[in-house]
């Protein structure tokens, strides 16, 4: 029996990459993201968990306070408020690399993250440290962000373990204009 789910969960890793969609794909579509200015300045954005069933699990709102040293190097301050009360804080650290890929870090990302960028998109894909009941899990995140407009961005993640697949966070991101609503 093991046997079987171990064949099923290589076949579903392997099934997965297969349909990967290149982030390339989207190198005419505009407006062309540039991270050092969609994230600039306090960025809200309010997103959902939703469990492998399509079920609800999680809902929450983010503030996103971002800061740059150049347009090659910044930081987003994240703040999380879950509808259960519950608040988290992650703080990324980006920085543009001499081939034009992303690197991120924040203190429960193991390792490093590695963003693309092309037309209005960007994909990440990091490793996360995730609580869970007093437990921690790494987790697996193909992240993916799509610019709207000048002050929006769609945002989905799926997360996955060992291949299978355990469950998306959707976000939608609005920037502040200043002076503005």
């Amino acid at each position: 029996m093991k046997l079987k789910a171990f064949i099923a969960s290589i076949s579903a890793a392997v099934l997965t990459a297969c349909g990967s969609v290149d982030v390339e794909h989207y190198s005419r579509e505009k407006p062309e993201l540039e991270l050092s200015t969609f994230f600039n300045g306090t960025i809200d954005a309010w997103g959902i968990f939703q469990k492998r069933s399509g079920a609800v699990a999680r809902r929450f709102h983010v503030t996103i306070e971002a800061s740059w040293k150049s347009p090659d190097e910044g930081v987003l301050d994240e703040r999380f408020i879950y509808s259960d009360g519950e608040t988290q804080r992650r703080v990324w650290h980006l920085k543009r690399q001499s081939d034009g890929t992303w690197q991120g870090t924040a203190d429960d990302v193991v390792g490093v993250a590695v963003g693309k960028v092309s037309g209005n998109a960007l994909r990440w894909t990091y490793v996360l440290r995730l609580p869970v009941d007093g437990k921690e899990y790494l987790v697996d995140f193909d992240d993916w962000m799509w610019q709207l407009d000048e002050h929006s961005m769609m945002n989905r993640s799926v997360m996955s373990k060992f291949g299978v697949d355990l469950g998306e966070v959707t976000l939608f991101f609005k920037k502040r204009i200043p002076g503005g609503q």
